[in-house]
């Protein structure tokens, strides 16, 4: 809706990377309160984090600039200019998630653990960048006469203007917020490691699957002529959380067992 947070001279802040940027802030916050109530060294969970956000916004550009390349045959150097959207969630979560793996390795860390402490976190990170992605206009719906939909009019948005269309950026950011009081609520009730890390996995990729129907923008080409790239993995995400969930819980069974 407002692109553009504020512009002073020739500094201009876009709103879409103010929110991306609290949400990271957000995150490493949560996550570092976390370690300490766990006892996790949250030092390393710092670090964790800096190489965290490196590839997570890598992968994400990388994974958008993939589906969407023809926006970019004219002008390449447009792939630099994350600040006005064009970020895709699961490029960055995949590029993390192994950067995560590889750092927890070398610096042996908990592994399961330590994702258990950064669910929430990104639940609530993605809460507020969900609500840069509807500043900019990127991801937007499709056209609908709903009560609620929204009709995006400044001219530097990324949205159809004149056109009202479903708030999808509004719908990924409340089922964030949801996934992550549903989290905060469940940290303390764990069984297992890993739980509450690959509970998130399931969630959001079953509400973000969902979500899917409804988006207007270019999803890049469809899977099998049904799924868009981002249902196909989402799908892929929770039928993979759920195995995770009975192996995990199976593993530390067996262990307490023994």
């Amino acid at each position: 809706m407002h692109p553009i947070l504020l512009k002073i001279g020739d500094i201009t802040i876009h709103t879409y990377g103010f929110f991306v940027a609290m949400g990271f802030l957000a995150g490493i916050l949560l996550a570092n309160s976390e370690a300490k109530r766990l006892g996790v060294d949250h030092e390393k969970v710092m670090d964790l984090c800096f190489y965290i956000l490196i590839a997570a916004i890598v992968g994400s550009r990388l994974f958008y600039v993939a589906i969407n390349y023809e926006l970019f045959l004219s002008n390449p150097l447009d792939v630099f200019k994350i600040w006005s959207g064009g970020l895709v969630f699961y490029g960055g979560f995949i590029a993390a998630f192994f950067t995560a793996f590889i750092y927890l390795k070398i610096n042996k860390m908990p592994v399961w653990l330590t994702g258990d402490i950064a669910a929430p976190s990104l639940a609530i990170g993605h809460f507020l960048g969900r609500l840069g992605c509807f500043s900019a206009g990127c991801c937007f719906g499709k056209e609908c006469d709903l009560p609620w939909a929204v009709t995006f009019t400044n001219p530097e948005t990324l949205a159809p203007i004149g056109i009202p269309l479903h708030p999808t950026q509004l719908y990924s950011s409340i089922s964030n917020l949801i996934i992550f009081f549903f989290l905060w609520f469940f940290r303390k009730r764990t069984k297992f490691h890993g739980q509450l890390f690959w509970i998130y996995v399931l969630l959001y990729g079953a509400t973000r699957s969902f979500i899917e129907i409804f988006r207007g923008d270019f999803r890049g080409n469809p899977v099998f002529d049904l799924l868009s790239v981002s249902q196909a993995i989402g799908i892929s995400m929770s039928v993979i959380a759920v195995i995770m969930l009975i192996c995990v819980s199976s593993a530390t069974k067996e262990r307490s067992e023994n």
